[in-house]
């Protein structure tokens, strides 16, 4: 069994981050839950919630990368600021599964277009975007200073 975060996880944050990302069912027509990137990253949540675990299993796996809905890009900057907060930069002992890389990967997938490389390190990630993702990545910087925690 997998532990919970030693350094604490900012749940409540994670969820409010969701909920502000998720277009709602007004406009998707209904809630798609798991198979939508938000409905699966707010099912890992609710299950964290319920059970605190560090690692979600199979869940980059299950991460819906086919989900091509159109996502407020500010909101998920912001939410992708917020769990790079709450990352623990574990560096060598970073694991795909956990629940804040997966939570990013559902983020990444919705802002840029799929799961990105990441190792474990906040700061290694947005040299990572600089790169890649000149100008979102800015904004995320920007943010990341200035979430919660900071």
């Amino acid at each position: 069994m997998s532990e919970a975060h030693k350094k604490g996880f900012d749940a409540e944050l994670v969820a409010a981050d969701l909920e502000n990302c998720c277009r709602s069912e007004a406009v998707c027509g209904g809630c798609q839950e798991e198979a939508c990137i938000i409905g699966y990253a707010r099912h890992c949540i609710a299950e964290y919630l319920r059970e605190p675990r560090q690692e979600v299993p199979d869940g980059v796996k299950r991460v819906p990368t086919m989900d091509f809905k159109m996502f407020d890009e500010a909101e998920l900057e912001i939410a992708i600021a917020h769990i790079l907060r709450e990352c623990k930069d574990c560096k060598e002992d970073h694991t795909e599964d956990c629940i804040i890389n997966v939570i990013r990967n559902c983020y990444e997938v919705g802002l840029l277009g799929d799961i990105q490389p990441y190792e474990g390190s906040a700061l290694q990630y947005l040299m990572y975007l600089k790169n890649s993702f000149p100008e979102k990545s800015l904004h995320i910087a920007d943010l990341y200073r200035n979430s919660p925690g900071a």
